[in-house]
């Protein structure tokens, strides 16, 4: 005789278990998950497309038709600078970024003059008094003046400043840097680089 105090599992009654509702079709699952599949990849896609539109490209040529103004009064084309390795450089006098590389591109500026590289400052959402300001502040003796209608920023694609950007003897796009330099030996290494490839491909 078996102990009523312990009741084998096997010999339980099987309980009754209510039939489960059918589970939703399989395809809306598989749907949905295409689609976020699918908007993933297009988010992925769209994020690419403006890293490539977000700045110019080493290897873009600048548009020869550009006019650079001076403070001075001076009207320049760029296409004046062609055969010229030319350093364009946009700054604002409220930028406090660009107060940290403003005495470095001078001095570059001094040491580049005699070796026929142009340096030139955009100055960039500014007012003139305040600019002229900045300049006489840090001793700028470079070429600087607005950019007028933000026309040659936009086709730089100017994010913000300071950006600095290197153009070769072809109008073409050689180095850039986004945010300030943070030596003259940065400023230099960097022109050196693009000089020495200039002499190695002449």
């Amino acid at each position: 005789m078996s102990d009523p105090a312990h009741i084998e599992k096997d010999s339980l009654p099987e309980p009754e278990v209510e039939p489960m509702p059918a589970p939703p079709r399989r395809r809306w699952g598989r749907m949905l998950i295409w689609v976020a599949v699918f908007g993933l990849l297009a988010i992925l896609g769209v994020g690419l497309i403006r890293t490539r539109e977000g700045h110019i490209q080493v290897g873009d040529e600048i548009p020869s038709d550009l006019i650079f103004h001076s403070f001075d009064g001076e009207q320049i084309p760029f296409a004046d600078f062609r055969g010229s390795v030319v350093l364009v450089n946009f700054w604002a006098s409220w930028c406090k970024p660009c107060e940290q590389e403003a005495a470095e591109l001078e001095q570059a500026y001094q040491l580049y003059r005699d070796r026929g590289v142009v340096f030139l400052g955009l100055n960039y959402v500014d007012t003139e008094p305040e600019a002229k300001t900045y300049l006489k502040k840090f001793g700028i003796t470079y070429p600087n003046g607005p950019d007028l209608g933000t026309r040659i920023s936009q086709v730089f694609r100017v994010r913000g400043v300071p950006e600095t950007y290197i153009l070769g003897p072809d109008g073409r796009l050689k180095a850039f840097k986004i945010g300030p330099y943070t030596s003259l030996s940065e400023i230099t290494e960097q022109l050196e680089g693009v000089l020495a490839a200039e002499a190695a491909g002449s």
